[in-house]
């Protein structure tokens, strides 16, 4: 695909978690990671289908290098802009609305899992290709887990505070049935805010993941994390060989450069 094209169609994954759907072929298949440099206003939201969800992938700056994929909180949205924090980044940013979420559809009657946001990412991921992946609070979760899951397309995890990131408990409770408000307007979705805060977080699942990220992303520092609160998972990834405590604008850094020796 040639400079200023337009972005690229989405097209089958070959590898979705869980077997969770993949993004549906529209029209030709581009080259992964083929990217526009077109403004962001030209092509919001692109599409992307994931099962019976349809993932709302927005483009908050077009250009070459590396891409940056933002994703958002639990109950939050992709923003409208690139964040002032993030504004360093050299390359394309990209922000995904999660299922029930921003611009993407709210399915009936729940069933969320953390699972079902990491088939959110690959879709996009699909789409993009590799990225650097940053995530608030929830978002920071699915980003370790999509470190480790797809270790070759994500190029850094960098974990940021925000709504969602501790969780549930390490264990799981007493069976609950959620009642959200079915009246409530939505997004977000109701079931969603309810069932992703009580997600269960045990410790060693976090740090397998963080494991996987080490042993097969070629990353030296594959996750970083830069938050304030730390729950009992992300406590226990922080102690794993390749995860990094800093800034994130230390942590950009990191990724920016390492994206920039693989092209040499």
């Amino acid at each position: 695909m040639t400079r200023g094209e337009g972005r690229p169609e989405p097209q089958p994954s070959d590898a979705s978690p869980r077997g969770e759907g993949r993004p549906e072929p529209q029209g030709q298949a581009p080259q992964r990671g083929a990217r526009s440099e077109a403004q962001p206003s030209e092509v919001n939201p692109v599409k992307l289908r994931h099962n019976k969800v349809e993932l709302a992938l927005h483009a908050l700056r077009g250009g070459d290098g590396p891409a940056l994929m933002l994703l958002h909180g639990l109950g939050e949205r992709s923003p409208a802009r690139v964040p002032a924090e993030l504004a360093s980044w050299p390359g394309p940013v990209f922000a995904l609305d999660f299922t029930g979420h921003g611009d993407s559809t709210v399915p009936r009657g729940g069933g969320y899992t953390s699972e079902i946001l990491m088939g959110d990412v690959d879709a996009a991921l699909e789409h993009i290709g590799a990225a650097t992946l940053v995530g608030r609070g929830i978002g920071a979760y699915i980003a370790l887990l999509c470190a480790g899951a797809r270790p070759k397309l994500v190029r850094g995890a960098i974990l940021r505070d925000g709504p969602g990131l501790a969780g549930g408990s390490a264990r799981p409770g007493t069976p609950q049935i959620p009642m959200p408000d079915p009246n409530a307007e939505a997004p977000p979705d109701p079931f969603a805010l309810v069932e992703l805060a009580a997600d269960v977080r045990p410790p060693d699942y976090a740090t397998s993941f963080a494991r996987q990220a080490a042993h097969l992303s070629g990353l030296e520092r594959p996750i970083s994390v830069c938050t304030l609160e730390r729950p009992d998972w992300l406590r226990a990834v922080v102690e794993e060989p390749g995860v990094e405590a800093c800034e994130c604008d230390e942590a950009l850094a990191v990724y920016a450069a390492s994206a920039r020796g693989a092209k040499r």
